[in-house]
């Protein structure tokens, strides 16, 4: 062999000097980088040069990044639906080989001799027609939805036409009425049959939420007063026509429509709206629990357009009181063009019983229509038009749900605007010295306001009347009624294991939301209302703003003793408010595991037992007065007066507090707890109605 010469050793060292070295990210560098592609999957410069300065990475590096996880997500969608297609092929290659075979044995109707070539037999003209249907069947899962059938002229009731009493719990002693729950937890998943009736309920509601949410011409939408839309019934029946029937015996309408501005795009609202986790997590105030039964359609494109979903949600309000509302919906996303999308749900809950499910409410087309404005903001329309049964509600809480305020478009709205502005805090690097304050970095700030955000929304999670809960009624030391609840926690992160009480009452209180919202935030008050506190002075030592509202905020607390200047507890509280009502939600912190959070620890680690407030303004006081004869909650006229000027001005308040009452999961509940605890949020009720002058 003849040996190299000194010049091909050169272009041998140049060609491996030039070949490019890869850099293989860090664990905390990864955990970083895929927190923020939860929230933004599509960073600006600007973000990534403050994120590539945080993690130590150049800006290329952190969009190479993003590019890639983009295109493995990508292909996860892709793979998903080619396992879809593949299904559907060979479901037609089954059918196209019986199909053959029946055509080998086709026979004349008339004689039953053996058909001849160029004949076609009744039953090869519907073998034929049926192989046509196959065929479309599979156009249909590899297009778009829209493709799923044909339009039809006839009106489609998804429920039955007919009236019925929604109180009855079956339709013979021998037929038991399936739950909400049952009909969307039913094995098996939708049918062949099914799919076009979904996917045609899918495109009417579509057509219809869009037409709702843009009128503007007063013939569905007439203004009240100037600060509330009313819906008209008999023009939307006229107008709409098809869909889910005429409104069920018993039931109410609550419609509304509101329009704001949204602190994010709409690529990051669809992915939040799409993913049911996600979503949960963003409305926690008012959804208690959701998971997706099946998913129909994954979207075209690589994004969730023309994606389809069938769900199912549990609504609720934040109170004992009030039972939760059960949803089994159709979930449908459409990019009607290069910067509007609509998202629309619609209850299916009678799609395949017989008889229908027991019913409470049902939703009709409702959702949100987005328009990206390219500057980091949306412009959103919500629409929420529901049918309830409101002869179950509760006194106080009967004049919030009648007016449609509850679950209405103004607090999904609220909420998401909110949210939205937390979230861009929380991804916030550029901050100064100043606003950091004792928090040392901008890890450690965020890592304070995830674990804010488990807190509260642990809270929201155990206080409502859900159906997987089962409360007990006490009787309070006043004229309110405190429900108690237990369980176990066994296993659960950020949680202490052992017995949990969960003890909660709702009252009414004749104060303005506002000043109640603001008394009880405020640390220099607590004091007069928290009995934990023993006296102690309150300060905060650290703060984090989460929204334009000052009420918006994460404070840590340090409680000292009485008459002593040394500290002996910490308290993580979030404050939060909005038009649609107000949260303080607080949980005592052990202060080692807060130094580490505060240092940009994992904030998973740290147990959390949250106690608080929810508070909702009451607009229909003086329409329950006038049906009670009096006022309500106890408060006299003066006090009244000193809340607000208006007899209407009220607050519905919800105390609740979470103890652990025993460490080791399998004790039994003893009744001095139950006594304690009852002791506790009597006491805490009976301050706060001192303080504010309205015993």
């Amino acid at each position: 062999m003849e040996g190299a010469s000194g010049d091909d050793f050169e272009d041998q060292s140049d060609l491996q000097a030039s070949k490019k070295r890869y850099h293989r990210h860090t664990v905390q560098q990864t955990r970083q980088l895929e927190m923020f592609f939860k929230e933004c999957p599509h960073p600006d410069e600007k973000q990534r040069q403050e994120l590539g300065r945080e993690l130590g990475l150049e800006p290329r590096q952190v969009k190479f990044w993003f590019q890639n996880r983009r295109t493995q997500m990508k292909a996860h969608h892709e793979r998903a639906d080619n396992s879809i297609l593949r299904a559907e092929n060979e479901n037609l290659r089954t059918e196209n080989i019986a199909l053959r075979e029946a055509l080998k044995d086709a026979s004349c109707p008339k004689c039953g001799g053996q058909l001849t070539p160029g004949e076609m037999s009744f039953t090869e003209q519907q073998l034929r027609i049926e192989n046509a249907r196959l065929r479309d069947e599979l156009n249909r899962v590899s297009a778009l939805v829209a493709k799923y059938i044909t339009r039809s002229a006839i009106p489609l009731n998804i429920l039955p036409d007919f009236p019925f009493d929604i109180t009855a719990t079956g339709t013979s002693d021998s037929v038991a009425v399936p739950s909400i729950l049952e009909v969307a937890s039913r094995p098996g998943g939708v049918t062949e049959s099914e799919k076009p009736v979904i996917a045609e309920l899918a495109i009417v509601a579509m057509e219809e939420l869009l037409l709702v949410a843009a009128e503007t011409d007063g013939a569905l939408w007439s203004s009240v007063d100037g600060t509330k839309e009313v819906l008209s019934q008999e023009e939307y029946f006229r107008q709409f026509p098809r869909g889910l029937g005429p409104r069920l015996m018993g039931m109410e309408t609550e419609a509304s429509r509101e329009t704001g501005l949204v602190m994010m795009n709409a690529a990051g609202l669809i992915d939040t709206i799409m993913n049911v986790g996600r979503w949960v997590d963003m409305f926690s105030n008012i959804v208690s629990r959701a998971f997706t039964t099946q998913v129909l359609t994954t979207g075209v494109g690589g994004n969730w357009n023309n994606a389809l979903q069938l769900l199912y949600a549990e609504l609720q309000i934040l109170s004992p009181l009030v039972p939760t509302r059960e949803f089994f919906f159709l979930r449908y996303c459409k990019q009607h063009s290069e910067r509007v999308w609509a998202i629309v749900d619609v209850s299916i809950d009678g799609l395949r019983d017989n008889p229908a499910p027991q019913l409470r409410c049902r939703m009709r087309p409702s959702g949100f229509f987005i328009e990206d404005l390219q500057n980091g903001y949306s412009k959103v329309t919500a629409v929420q038009h529901i049918e309830a049964d409101h002869r179950q509600t509760e006194n106080i809480y009967h004049g919030l749900m009648c007016s449609g305020a509850a679950f209405g478009a103004k607090r999904w709205l609220a909420i998401l605007q909110r949210q939205c502005e937390r979230l861009g805090i929380m991804l916030t690097n550029n901050i100064s010295a100043r606003d950091l304050g004792v928090i040392p970095n901008a890890n450690g700030r965020r890592s304070m306001l995830f674990l804010a955000q488990r807190m509260t929304s642990n809270y929201c999670a155990g206080v409502s009347a859900s159906i997987v809960h089962t409360w007990t009624t006490l009787s309070g030391a006043g004229e309110e009624d405190i429900r108690v609840m237990t369980r176990k926690s066994v296993n659960n992160p950020g949680e202490p294991p052992g017995i949990v009480l969960s003890a909660a009452t709702s009252l009414w209180v004749p104060v303005n939301s506002q000043r109640l919202f603001e008394f009880l935030r405020d640390e220099r008050l607590r004091s007069e209302w928290d009995i934990l506190s023993n006296g102690g002075a309150v300060q905060e030592i650290a703060r984090v703003a989460t929204g334009q509202d000052p009420g918006c905020v994460v404070s840590l607390l340090r409680v000292g003793a009485l008459n002593t200047s040394q500290s002996n507890m910490l308290i993580l509280q979030e404050s939060c408010t909005d038009a649609s009502g107000s949260l303080i939600v607080y949980a005592p912190v052990d202060i080692p595991a807060m130094n580490l959070v505060m240092q940009g620890g994992d904030p998973a680690t740290v147990a959390l037992l949250p106690s608080g407030f929810a508070i909702s303004p009451d607009g229909a006081v003086s329409q329950r007065t006038t049906q009670e004869g009096g006022g309500a909650g106890g408060g006299g006229g003066a006090d009244l007066a000193e809340a607000s000027s208006s007899s209407s001005s009220g607050a519905l308040l919800t105390v609740a507090f979470q103890i652990l009452v025993s460490n080791v999961p399998t004790a039994k509940l003893n009744l001095e707890s139950v006594a304690t605890v009852n002791s506790l949020i009597s006491s805490t009720v009976q301050r706060i109605k001192t303080a504010l002058g309205c015993c």
